[in-house]
């Protein structure tokens, strides 16, 4: 098919140019087999979409236009063609399907901040960019798709599995910069533990989704002021040891 606005026309073949185009018109060769695909143009094949990466995709815009109270599972299932018996195939309740939303956006985060743990910096410069990258990932999710940003803070209150995986990805990224950081002898601290709770907790109402929503009509520039001076008395607190 040409381009929208190209104008095609008919083609009418000879007969001898239509048998030496129709491989079934020499009794000799039989059926034509089917043409097989290599090089680049096996390549350029559209991948097939899974079922369940379907399911997402249509969550997805239902969550971003509805809401998550709104989104049904009848209604995603409906959408992809099938029941929403058939749904729980793949996630096994509403909560299920939504959080896998959510979790490929933590996912993104989570690989962003893994950049920072493993970047050459010195360690007391990673702490500062992890917190900030947390805290300004959570803020703009915030403002720009509240519906997902819901999503995740109800995973984080009720400890859903999603949120549970998400604490521990964020705990072995810091432990690892803790560790850095003593090895390196950037930090005086010696007790790994009480670095990484130090770290949490005096960045909690920056990097966790309830203080964040708590915070969310404070204005922009008053929470950075207040988030760097917290980061400096996280890096003093690790470079001195006296916590």
């Amino acid at each position: 098919m040409l381009p929208y606005g190209s104008v095609s026309l008919p083609v009418t073949l000879t007969d001898s140019e239509r048998e030496a185009s129709d491989p079934v018109s020499d009794p000799r060769i039989g059926p034509p087999r089917p043409q097989r695909l290599s090089g680049p143009a096996a390549r350029a094949r559209p991948t097939p979409v899974s079922t369940d990466a379907r399911l997402l995709a249509i969550a997805t815009e239902h969550l971003t236009r509805l809401g998550p109270k709104r989104v049904t599972v009848v209604a995603v299932a409906a959408e992809a063609g099938m029941t929403h018996a058939n749904v729980y195939r793949y996630f096994p309740s509403k909560d299920a399907l939504l959080d896998a939303v959510a979790g490929r956006w933590l996912r993104d985060l989570e690989t962003e901040l893994a950049g920072i743990a493993d970047a050459p910096d010195p360690a007391d410069d990673k702490i500062e960019r992890f917190i900030s990258a947390l805290a300004s990932a959570q803020s703009e999710m915030l403002s720009r798709e509240p519906n997902l940003f819901a999503v995740h803070l109800d995973a984080t209150v009720a400890s859903r599995p999603i949120a549970r995986r998400h604490r521990v990805r964020l705990r072995a990224l810091v432990e690892r910069v803790v560790e850095e950081g003593i090895g390196t002898g950037v930090f005086a601290a010696r007790d790994r533990e009480r670095a990484i709770a130090v770290i949490f907790d005096a960045s909690y109402r920056f990097t966790h989704p309830v203080a964040i929503q708590h915070d969310a009509d404070v204005p922009r520039d008053l929470l950075d002021a207040r988030l760097s001076a917290v980061i400096q008395s996280i890096q003093r607190a690790l470079r001195t040891g006296t916590f």
